[in-house]
């Protein structure tokens, strides 16, 4: 979501946004219990020992962690970071390749070939940037960045308010923005937004604290070219820890008309509030991937991830959602007409969003983990939810057709191998199906259900839109610690090799390949 306007349903109006929208919506989200308590202890899950391939940044530990990243390098090391993204080929950043190929981005293999250095005792001046002069400010230093310089911010707090336009690097010289190699995070605290970036391609943000903005902690968007896909693209987000930011309807990282981009190893706290805003909002952004994230103490805001305005081909993977909201994940929502990327159709029906996939994640608490709002084609797979507070999911539509635009209601989404661990007498219901929506074209499949503290009240049943197949009911599945937050199983768990063959998995939460079956949830037995 957008700027510092409060919480409802206005449209958004920020200058300093080409991305505003309607807000995601309270209006579907008046029955949401009072007693919601929610779940702060990130315990295990964010240390989770992934393989060295594809292992969560060293600072994703619980939130007494979040001090400078071991890694919080210098451009030159971060380039050669082979878990950093996905494909060398420029292709989509949800095309892997192999099923369980590591992640890798334009950046892999590449070094920056000039600095442009920033600390906090330096000097703004045409000659700034040397190690031994540096500049004073990000924002003047981003006026000297060109393709191939990797602009390095030294530790401090500097302020926000930064901004560049047409930042362009190129496919085998992208511009590097971020820390320093062993030093803490640089900190960007206050002002409306900390960095604004307009029509960028080929950039890395890397290694950066982000706090105390009444905005967006970060914006990148299109320079509202609605219906031009290379406007913005080719970014890369990592080791990012943005949190505190705005009261209401902000987002910690926005996302307008932004096409080919990864979200990885970052941690998103506090962000918005008012049961608004998200830790990350797209408006018609499309192809990207956000892996190995961790989003927590986020319960009053609206979600943690939304996805809206024409978005499509978003992979949402193995991250960790912890009190993420009062939507999880929110694959739609609702947006304002003139926001849309692309520009509406007046004669083929249009949707909020299309082909978003939710795989491999852990959802602790929320009102409703999961939200398909107007969302076509979009999965729900392999995700272990723990204890949500009110719905399992929802399905609604809050963007209806109109004399001039045909929209699509939400409509075939799949719900296959995730295991559902909650407590019966915290659910109004399972599913909350809202009106102008196509229910009765969802799959659920393979799903195990319990109940711990009812496990005779496990089944759905007719609970759910359409009949189940595949599911197990009442079954404990034998999580290692489910009291330490250790929701890995075991090959005695009723959940292991229990899943259907499904082509979209790759890695599971702990970066392992899923077997043949798959187990459900989001851990494969080792």
């Amino acid at each position: 979501m957008l700027s510092a306007l409060g919480a409802g349903c206005g449209d958004d109006a920020s200058p300093a946004d080409s991305g505003a929208e309607l807000d995601a919506g309270t209006a579907n989200d008046a029955a949401l219990r009072p007693d919601a308590q929610p779940i702060i202890d990130l315990g295990v899950r964010v240390d989770a020992g992934v393989p060295a391939d594809l292992g969560p940044a060293a600072d994703l530990g619980p939130a007494a962690d979040l001090g400078p990243a071991a890694d919080a390098g210098a451009p030159g090391d971060a380039a050669v970071n082979t878990d950093a993204g996905m494909r060398p080929d420029l292709g989509s950043p949800t095309d892997a390749g192999s099923a369980c190929a590591p992640i890798t981005t334009f950046e892999t293999g590449l070094q920056p070939m000039r600095e442009i250095h920033v600390a906090t005792n330096g000097a703004n001046a045409g000659g700034c940037g040397a190690s031994g002069s540096p500049c004073a400010t990000l924002d003047y230093a981003l006026g000297l960045a060109e393709a191939g310089a990797a602009v390095i911010l030294h530790a401090g707090t500097y302020g926000g308010g930064a901004f560049a336009s047409n930042l362009l690097g190129t496919s085998a010289a992208p511009i590097w923005i971020g820390g320093a190699a062993g030093e803490a995070r640089p900190v960007i605290a206050g002002g409306s937004q900390a960095l604004h970036l307009s029509g960028a391609r080929y950039v890395v943000l890397h290694d950066l604290e982000i706090s105390g903005q009444s905005a967006n902690g970060i914006n990148v968007d299109d320079g509202s070219n609605y219906d031009n896909p290379d406007a913005a693209r080719f970014i890369v987000f990592r080791n990012l820890y943005i949190h505190d930011v705005g009261t209401g309807n902000n987002d910690c990282l926005k996302l307008s008309g932004l096409d080919d981009f990864w979200v990885l190893d970052s941690r998103f706290e506090r962000c918005g509030g008012a049961s608004s805003g998200s830790g990350i909002d797209h408006v018609g952004c499309h192809d990207g991937l956000l892996a190995r994230n961790v989003f927590a103490d986020n319960a009053a805001a609206g979600n943690a991830i939304q996805c809206k305005g024409g978005s499509r081909n978003l992979e949402i993977r193995a991250n960790v959602f912890d009190d993420p909201g009062a939507r999880g994940v929110n694959m739609g929502g609702s947006t304002g007409f003139q926001f849309f990327r692309p520009s509406l159709s007046m004669s083929a029906p249009n949707s909020e969003a299309e082909d978003i996939r939710v795989i491999a994640n852990v959802f602790i608490g929320s009102p409703a983990p999961l939200a398909f709002v107007g969302c076509v084609d979009c999965l729900a797979a392999n995700n272990t939810i723990v204890n949500p507070t009110n719905w399992v999911m929802r399905i609604l539509q809050e963007t209806t057709s109109t004399s001039e635009y045909q929209f699509l209601p939400a409509s075939n989404g799949r719900v296959v191998n995730n295991i559902i661990y909650f407590e019966r007498s915290d659910l109004s219901t399972f599913v909350n199906v809202g009106g102008n929506t196509s229910p009765a074209t969802f799959e659920f499949s393979n799903n195990l259900w319990y109940a711990h503290d009812a496990p005779g009240m496990s089944n759905p049943g007719n609970a759910l839109p359409v009949s189940e197949t595949g599911g197990l009911y009442g079954m404990d599945p034998a999580f290692t610690n489910a009291g330490a937050d250790d929701f890995r199983i075991s090959s005695g768990s009723p959940a292991a090799a229990a899943g259907l063959a499904e082509s979209a998995l790759t890695h599971d939460a702990d970066g392992r390949c899923f077997g043949t079956p798959p187990s459900m949830g989001a851990f494969e037995v080792p």
